[in-house]
């Protein structure tokens, strides 16, 4: 059996979703427009360069839902899904999940964004099995903390470590470990894989790709890729490599 690893934000997303919430909630006067769009482009910056504290971030993030249940929440994640992540999946993407589900591969989204905005995006695109950083609830209510490893940038190794030691299993009892990600923050479990796949790259991540000769893909429309093949990094010279070279 092979394991099939996602990043979720621009990767099967074109953007980032939690950025996307966040937006969401300015849009919708849930919070202070100008301030809280203010942090939350700071945060994302911070992200793209490699440099964000995830801890901080997370409080910020977690903020608006503190005191809330999910059926009180239930109204905002739905028109959030609606008005936000529906045209924020790739076309492509679909068949690059539905490939490696009809392998047998056991398939996870690994993501830094929040159990709360992510898991209905999961569900949308047919995956069951989410890591994601996790928000606490405390009798029903979010209580505006994280708890467990946040899984971002050497976390991700650890909660998928941990992930797996439940089910009985390692990364090497697989034959071949997949993960597909965009970004330089996902290096450390990007270099644990026995197949490392980047996906419509950062700078830094696709400057370490070609030195490593790891494949490129890309899963945005206006590449005009096919990935109607097999996504196995064996066929990656074929419709799914972005040229190594370029």
């Amino acid at each position: 059996m092979n394991l099939a690893l996602f990043d979720l934000d621009n990767t099967l997303l074109h953007g980032d979703s939690d950025h996307a919430w966040g937006e969401f909630l300015v849009a919708e006067g849930i919070v202070n427009a100008a301030e809280f769009r203010r942090k939350n482009d700071e945060y994302y910056a911070h992200y793209q360069a490699g440099s964000l504290d995830i801890q901080n971030y997370l409080r910020f993030a977690l903020a608006p839902i503190k005191g809330k249940t999910d059926h009180e929440l239930s109204v905002w994640r739905q028109r959030f899904m609606q008005t936000r992540i529906e045209t924020m999946i790739h076309a492509a993407t679909w068949p690059l999940l539905r490939q490696h589900q009809a392998s047998g591969d056991l398939s996870v989204i690994i993501t830094a964004t929040n159990a709360f905005v992510t898991e209905p995006i999961a569900q949308r695109l047919g995956i069951e099995n989410l890591i994601a950083c996790r928000a606490e609830k405390i009798e029903g209510r979010y209580t505006g903390r994280s708890v467990d490893v946040p899984s971002f940038k050497e976390g991700k190794v650890v909660r998928i470590n941990s992930w797996l030691a439940e089910r009985g299993k390692t990364l090497a009892d697989f034959d071949k470990s997949y993960f597909y990600s965009d970004s330089l923050n996902d290096l450390p479990l990007l270099k644990m894989v026995t197949n490392p796949v980047a996906v419509d790259p950062d700078e830094t991540l696709r400057a370490h790709a070609l030195t490593h000769d790891w494949p490129i893909i890309s899963l945005r429309a206006e590449a005009g890729l096919n990935i109607s093949a097999s996504p196995s990094v064996d066929l990656a010279a074929t419709a799914l490599l972005v040229d190594n070279h370029a």
